[in-house]
């Protein structure tokens, strides 16, 4: 095979995808390519024996160019993203190789390069790095790390404001659970999208990982970011279309200002992501700007959150359950009880469930907490006599998010089968707002419990935001009266008026009623004469364990 010439050498050069330059240990500009004129605006002619400074936007300080070189010479290379300045003065970020060629006995300096400005997943360019994400066709984490880095470090001669914004998208996962990987694919595209429409052309924008995508933006002053952060939580308001189907989607923000709230690149990427979480702990669909306290209660979430997956791994001793009666409000009859799980942690203690429940939706460990809740169950349904459930019934209270989950009929149905054994009816209880957002088929799996004998009821009711229409569609028996309206009762007032209400619906869809948080005498009357069917509170019983209610 023919070597190659020194002329067929220079063509290949000459015609490489990128820009390529060659400069002198004196910093003298001796060689460039085609693609060099592409990127940069100068013809060779303008910038043969030109120092490489030529190309400097001014933006970056004399310790960022001291580390490039103390690179250099520690190890013969220096990559990253540098910001430079074309021929007509517009500013612009390129991704840069540096490394030492020798020639003829003469030491050069080569720098390869390429625009990063407008990264697009057809550039062939781009294609050779693993700096983009091929899906929505942004840059990835690691570039986008490396633009934020650069810009915490280029030096400004007046205000230097910029912001960060986290976006997570809600319940995403949902998507993917429910309609295929194909599907959330081409929801992340329609995203990503939107998350462009609400930045300027030249910020950027990033897809972090699966559904987290972050923006960078220049601000002029920080009350703009408000403006901007509404923006992006809206942009997410309306329908995603795939295959003529509307998938509803949500986004938590969280946005971090330089150089209040970082003054690095990874201090400020963090305090946005403790914002987005903040986001997330107050409802989710909104925004929160970072601030210290909230970032303090995102630890705190944080710590939690490891503390519990490694009790559902390593501990499951730490969990038990405790049971609260249900009663008939006519005849003071108990006629269910409701299994309530409890962690005691060795360092945290007794930790609420209020706490560590939200923590393991929001984490995706439900499934694993809500099977040390049946095992604890069927523990204590082992120990006791046969049959002394006596037709009541054994509540216990899921995730909406399970429904969909294919492993939750092989967690129940054992449930289902021991209670049945032990003389209890099973039911289940899924919160009203989750209610609200389950599919046809997450209904129609809630359907097929009822059609083998199990209960459902929705939790919490009165808090979320049913139609009656869609109430009549849900496959449910029984709703349970949420206690802020229970703990209001009393004369003729707004409260007294709602739960009335809710009564005449349960009685128009043939529903049972259950009143939580009975606290008084005078709220157990009030349910009574109003025809509650049955009531739960501290008034009547509180949660105790299994060897201590009232069974006979």
């Amino acid at each position: 095979m023919q070597a190659l010439t020194e002329r067929d050498f220079k063509a290949l050069v000459d015609n490489h995808p990128r820009a390529i330059m060659l400069s002198t240990p004196e910093a003298r500009i001796t060689y460039v390519n085609r693609m060099f004129h592409t990127v940069t605006g100068y013809r060779a002619q303008e910038v043969l024996g030109q120092p490489p400074s030529v190309l400097s936007s001014g933006l970056h300080s004399p310790e960022f160019y001291r580390a490039m070189w103390t690179s250099l010479k520690d190890h013969g290379r220096w990559e990253g993203l540098i910001w430079n300045r074309r021929k007509n003065g517009d500013h612009y970020p390129q991704w840069l190789t540096i490394y030492p060629v020798d020639y003829e006995g003469s030491r050069l300096y080569a720098g390869v390069f390429m625009d990063v400005s407008d990264l697009t997943a057809n550039d062939e360019r781009l294609a050779s790095l693993a700096y983009y994400d091929p899906l929505t066709e942004l840059p990835n984490r690691s570039l986008f790390q490396e633009f934020l880095k650069s810009r915490a470090n280029q030096r400004k001669t007046g205000p230097d404001l910029f912001a960060v914004l986290y976006i997570d998208l809600d319940f995403f996962k949902s998507i993917n659970d429910l309609h295929g990987h194909d599907c959330g694919d081409r929801v992340l595209q329609q995203a990503a999208a939107c998350v462009r429409t609400v930045v300027r052309k030249s910020d950027v924008v990033a897809r972090l990982s699966g559904d987290e995508f972050a923006a960078m933006i220049e601000l002029e002053s920080e009350d703009e970011l408000p403006a901007v952060c509404e923006r992006m939580t809206q942009a997410f308001r309306a329908p995603m279309v795939v295959d003529y189907r509307e998938h509803f989607l949500s986004a938590s923000v969280g946005a971090a200002i330089y150089p209040n709230h970082g003054k690095t690149s990874s201090d400020l990427l963090q305090s946005a992501d403790r914002a987005m979480y903040a986001a997330k702990l107050a409802g989710r669909a909104c925004y929160r700007i970072f601030s210290a306290a909230e970032s303090d209660q995102g630890k705190t979430q944080q710590r939690l959150s490891e503390a519990l997956v490694a009790s559902l791994k390593i501990a499951p001793e730490e969990f038990s359950v405790v049971y609260q009666p249900q009663y008939d409000l006519a005849t003071g009859v108990m006629v269910c009880i409701e299994a309530l799980l409890r962690w005691r942690h060795p360092e945290l203690g007794a930790v609420s469930p209020a706490d560590f429940v939200p923590v393991a939706e929001q984490r995706g460990h439900i499934h694993e907490l809500t099977g040390q809740l049946i095992r604890c169950i069927q523990q204590d349904l082992d120990r006791c006599v046969a049959g002394n459930g006596k037709g009541r019934r054994l509540a216990i209270n899921i995730s909406a998010r399970q429904i969909a989950d294919g492993r939750l009929d092989s967690l129940l149905e054992p449930f289902f089968e021991r209670a049945r054994q032990a003389g209890w009816q099973p039911e289940i209880e899924i919160t009203e707002t989750h209610l609200m957002n389950l599919s046809r088929r997450c209904h129609d799996k809630l359907r097929s419990f009822g059609q083998r004998g199990v209960t459902v009821a929705i939790d919490d009711f009165g808090t979320g935001y049913s139609s009656l229409a869609y109430l009549h569609t849900l496959p449910v028996h029984v709703l349970k009266i949420d206690r802020q309206f229970v703990q209001r009762l009393g004369g003729e007032g707004k409260d007294t008026r709602i739960v009335s209400a809710i009564l005449g619906i349960a009685e128009a869809l043939e529903l049972e009623v259950v009143a939580e948080g009975i606290e008084t005498e005078s709220q157990r009357c009030k349910l009574r004469d109003l025809n509650c069917h049955r009531g739960q509170g501290y008034l009547m019983a509180r949660p105790a364990p299994f060897n201590q209610l009232p069974l006979d």
